[in-house]
């Protein structure tokens, strides 16, 4: 039997289908409804060609194959101010729905607690995804040259290259002499760590610091496994186990103080390549970011291309970077300020090369 409505009840009716219909509409998106077709852009604060364009093509397809909704990944380089550019971009102007995310180097969220007035951004409402890796820094010194252990490192004097004030190359060395008693000279003007290499091999220095075990070995795959270079020193927080032999700075640190200023400045060494989001990104998206980073950065396939290209992971997750970030701002001024005398950093920021 066909029902009939009353005039009234028929208003009512279609009254109630367009509130539903409302609701409908309003009710956000699944991450999957979301990122469906999507174009997504992956910011990086590096220009193309360097380390970090190596791991952000590595990883891009990875990270969209485990998305839900499988959208397409573009890699967008922003280069400039050491990193700050990008960060700034993607802190205040990027859109804020999890279609822009970015991978900025390790040193630049920790720009602000330096004192950099063009760093404006608070990591700490950053939606951290994760970092793809965690490496420890070290100083390698050519073979020919009088450098062996930390100890000739202490005793014999010796000369480092560098890129220039800001880079680790200069402000990790110089913090070993002012600390430590090294007798290290740096010599700045080169064009990046490739070139301090080249000067390695010429014997124009001696060494290099402030540089990773990946990066030596994506660019001289030879020299670890031939010796050609000594690694005495690692600059880090606990011994890499690479190199169980080798000791980490914070062995020879002589008292608390010491302690609190290498574990504000190494804060950085605990992550490498993070990703990240723009603070106010709907949190079932962030969570959807952070599930698909790890099960991309556990992905045999990857894993896989990763050691073909010689790429060091080391899964770091946007939790542990969040606590990271809360400690580090939560060191006294008195560390903060010891630590910038200690690398000479007169309102600079350590970058990684």
């Amino acid at each position: 039997m066909k029902r009939s409505f009353a005039p009234a009840q028929s208003v009512l009716f279609g009254a109630c289908l367009a509130l539903l219909s409302a609701f409908a509409s309003a009710a956000p998106a699944t991450p999957e409804q979301f990122y469906k077709g999507r174009q997504m852009l992956l910011i990086m604060s590096a220009d193309a060609g360097g380390g970090y364009a190596s791991y952000a093509t590595a990883f891009a397809p990875y990270l969209s194959a485990h998305m839900p909704g499988r959208p397409r990944i573009t890699i967008q380089f922003m280069p400039g101010a050491g990193g700050i550019r990008a960060m700034n971009y993607l802190y205040a102007s990027a859109p804020k729905d999890g279609s822009v995310i970015g991978m900025v180097h390790s040193g630049v969220p920790f720009a602000p607690l330096y004192g950099m007035t063009a760093a404006n951004f608070d990591p700490r409402k950053i939606g951290w995804i994760g970092s793809i890796g965690a490496p420890a820094s070290m100083c390698v010194f050519w073979h020919s040259s009088n450098v062996k252990t930390w100890q000739d490192m202490l005793k014999r004097p010796n000369v480092v290259g560098s890129s220039g004030a800001g880079s680790q190359m200069e402000t990790f060395p110089i913090m070993l002499n002012k600390l430590f008693g090294t007798q290290t000279k740096v010599i700045s003007g080169y064009k990046g760590g490739n070139d301090v290499y080249l000067a390695m091999e010429r014997g124009e220095v001696d060494g290099r610091c402030g540089v990773s075990v990946s990066s030596v070995n994506a660019t001289r795959p030879e020299w670890l496994p031939q010796k050609k270079v000594s690694v005495p020193i690692h600059i880090a927080l606990e011994r890499n186990p690479q190199f169980p032999d080798v000791p980490a700075l914070v062995e020879f640190a002589k008292d608390a103080r010491t302690k609190q200023v290498l574990a504000f400045v190494l804060a950085p060494t605990l992550m490498d390549r993070p990703l990240l989001a723009p603070p106010g990104v709907p949190a079932e998206r962030l969570a959807a970011l952070r599930a698909a980073f790890h099960a991309a950065v556990n992905d045999p396939k990857f894993l896989a291309d990763a050691q073909r290209q010689r790429i060091d992971v080391k899964e770091v997750s946007g939790e542990r970077i969040e606590e990271v970030m809360t400690n580090a701002f939560a060191t006294p001024p008195e560390i903060v300020k010891l630590a910038n005398e200690s690398l000479s950093l007169a309102g600079g920021a350590i970058r990684a090369e």
